[in-house]
C-alpha cells in the first residue's frame, strides 16, 4: 500500500486529500503544522510527503528540507494558494519532486504522486549520492562516463539513447552535478506520462484563464529550470503536434505559455533521453528530423548489462548495501553470481535491482544462494560449429568462452590456464575479474 504524510493548516483541506488518497487505497497520515509532520515523519517516514507552503509555525520548503536530512529518497510535493515563477524554481532547485497550485484536483495530485514514486528506488531509504551513482569499472562503462564527464563542462545539449533500466536518468544527474550549472535546480519530466492535452501545460505552463480549471497561472517545467537543467525523458514519445514547440525552445531558449502571448527566455540546458531509435522514429514519421538532429548535438549511449556482465558482482554489492543497510553479515555465495552471470538481463540494471531486492526479502539465512534464482532463466547456448566458434560472436565473447572452457578443463586451477593459455597469472587473474566470472570451486569436477 502506498503510504503518504499530508501537511496543511487548514483542517477543510487536510480531510479532502486525506480522504481522497483513502478512497484510492492510500494508506495516509496527517499533521496540522511542520512541528507536529517532523515529528510523525521521524517515526513512520512515509516514501511521500505532500506538504502546504505556508503554515503558521513554518513553512513547506523547512518541512521538505528536515525531511530530506532524515531520508534523501523520501519525495515532497508541494502545494501553495500563491504561486509565483520564483518561488517555484527555488522549490525545484531544494529537491521538490512536485510544485501545485491550489485549488489542485485530486486527480492531477495523484498522478503527480504515482509520477514521483514511480521514479524511486524499490528499496528503503539510502543516501542521495549512493543511490544516485552510477556503479561499474567495466571498459565499456568507464568510456560512456568518461564522454559524459568531458561534455558535462559544455553547455551544449545531450542525446542519450539506451535500453530501458541502463540509468539514462543517472547519466543526465551526473551530467548537471559535473557541470557549471550544477548549484540551480535539475528539472525533469516523462514525457510518456502525460496524456497529450497535459504536457504541453506542464513543459510549457499556462495562463490564467488559458482553459476551464486555469483559475491561476502555472510555471511549466522549463521556467523551473531555468538557470539549470531540463530533462525530457523518453523524448521518443512526444505527441508530434508538440514538437514544434519543442524545436523552437531548442533554437530560441524562448517560449509562450499555453494562453499567453508574451514570450519567456529561459538559460538552460537540455539533456533528452530515448529507449527508442529516434533515427527509426524519423523513417517512421513519427518524430521530426529536424527535431532530432537539433537534440543530437552530443550523442550518449549506456551499454546494456550483458555487455558489462564483469559489473554484476560490484553492482550486486551495491543494491546489497542499499537493500540490506542494517544487516552487515548478509553476503552472496559464489554460486548465486555465477547463476547471475548466465541471464540475459533483458531489463538491465533496474531487473537485477528487483532480483536483489527479492533475494533479499526472501532469504532467511546470512548467505544469499542460488536457490532463490530457480525463476530466472539462464542464457541458451548459441547454435555454433563444433570448435564453439560462431558468425557474429564478438571478440569479447570468445575471449570468455575460451577463458571459461580453460577453467572448466583445469577444474579451476588458474596457474595451469594461464600455461594453457600462453598468458601469465595475473593476466588470467584480470580477466576472470573483467568477465565476472566465478571462483575456482565452481569449475571442480564431480
Amino acid at each position: 500500500m502506498n503510504q503518504v504524510l499530508v501537511v496543511d493548516d487548514e483542517a477543510g483541506m487536510r480531510a479532502g486529500l486525506e480522504a481522497s488518497f483513502l478512497r484510492h487505497g492510500w494508506q495516509v497520515d496527517t499533521a496540522s503544522g511542520a512541528a507536529e509532520a517532523l515529528e510523525k515523519f521521524r517515526r513512520g517516514q512515509p516514501p511521500l510527503v505532500v506538504t502546504d507552503i505556508r503554515m503558521p509555525d513554518g513553512d513547506g520548503l523547512e518541512v521538505m528540507r528536515a525531511v530530506r536530512a532524515v531520508s534523501p529518497s523520501t519525495a515532497v510535493i508541494l502545494l501553495t494558494a500563491y504561486g509565483n515563477v520564483p518561488q517555484a524554481v527555488e522549490a525545484m532547485r531544494q529537491g521538490a519532486c512536485d510544485y501545485l497550485i491550489k485549488p489542485v484536483s485530486f486527480v492531477q495530485l495523484h498522478e503527480a504522486a504515482q509520477r514521483v514514486l514511480t521514479g524511486l528506488p524499490s528499496g528503503a531509504a539510502v543516501a542521495g549520492k549512493d543511490k544516485e551513482r552510477i556503479v561499474g569499472t567495466s571498459l565499456v562503462l568507464r568510456r560512456a562516463l568518461d564522454r559524459a564527464h568531458q561534455v558535462a563542462g559544455t553547455d551544449a545539449d545531450v542525446l542519450i539513447e539506451a535500453e530501458s533500466g541502463t540509468g539514462k536518468e543517472l547519466l543526465a544527474r551526473l551530467i548537471h552535478s559535473s557541470s557549471p550549472r550544477r548549484h540551480r535546480a535539475f528539472v525533469a519530466v516523462n514525457c510518456a506520462a502525460f496524456p497529450e492535452h497535459l504536457l504541453e501545460s506542464e513543459l510549457f505552463g499556462h495562463a490564467k484563464g488559458a482553459f476551464t480549471g486555469a483559475i491561476a497561472a502555472k510555471p511549466g517545467k522549463f521556467e523551473l529550470a531555468h538557470g539549470g537543467t531540463l530533462l525530457l525523458d523518453e523524448v521518443g514519445e512526444m505527441p508530434l503536434s508538440l514538437q514544434p514547440k519543442l524545436l523552437r525552445v531548442l533554437q530560441e531558449r524562448e517560449f509562450d505559455r499555453l494562453g499567453d502571448t508574451r514570450s519567456i527566455h529561459v538559460d538552460l540546458r537540455i539533456v533528452a533521453t530515448s529507449n527508442r531509435s529516434l533515427p527509426l522514429l524519423v523513417k517512421e514519421a513519427k518524430f521530426r528530423a529536424d527535431l532530432y538532429y537539433r537534440l543530437n548535438v552530443i550523442p550518449l549511449s549506456l551499454p546494456p548489462l550483458r555487455e558489462r556482465r564483469e559489473d554484476i558482482p560490484e553492482l550486486c554489492q551495491h543494491f546489497l548495501r542499499l537493500y540490506a543497510p542494517a544487516n552487515e553479515g548478509l553476503h552472496l555465495s559464489p554460486a548465486f553470481l555465477a547463476r547471475l552471470a548466465q541471464h540475459t538481463w533483458p531489463g538491465n540494471v533496474r531487473e537485477l535491482a528487483n532480483c536483489m531486492r527479492r533475494a533479499v526479502v526472501l532469504c532467511r539465512e546470512l548467505e544469499i544462494t542460488e536457490d532463490l534464482l530457480a525463476d530466472l532463466p539462464v542464457e541458451d547456448a548459441p547454435a555454433s560449429r563444433e570448435d564453439g566458434v560462431r558468425a557474429g560472436l564478438s571478440l569479447r565473447e570468445l575471449e570468455r568462452q575460451l577463458l571459461v572452457e580453460t577453467l572448466a578443463a583445469t577444474a579451476g586451477n588458474r596457474s595451469r590456464a594461464a600455461a594453457m593459455l600462453g598468458v601469465s597469472l595475473r593476466t588470467v587473474r584480470n580477466k576472470i575479474r573483467q568477465h565476472g566470472l566465478p571462483p575456482r570451486s565452481l569449475y571442480a569436477r564431480s
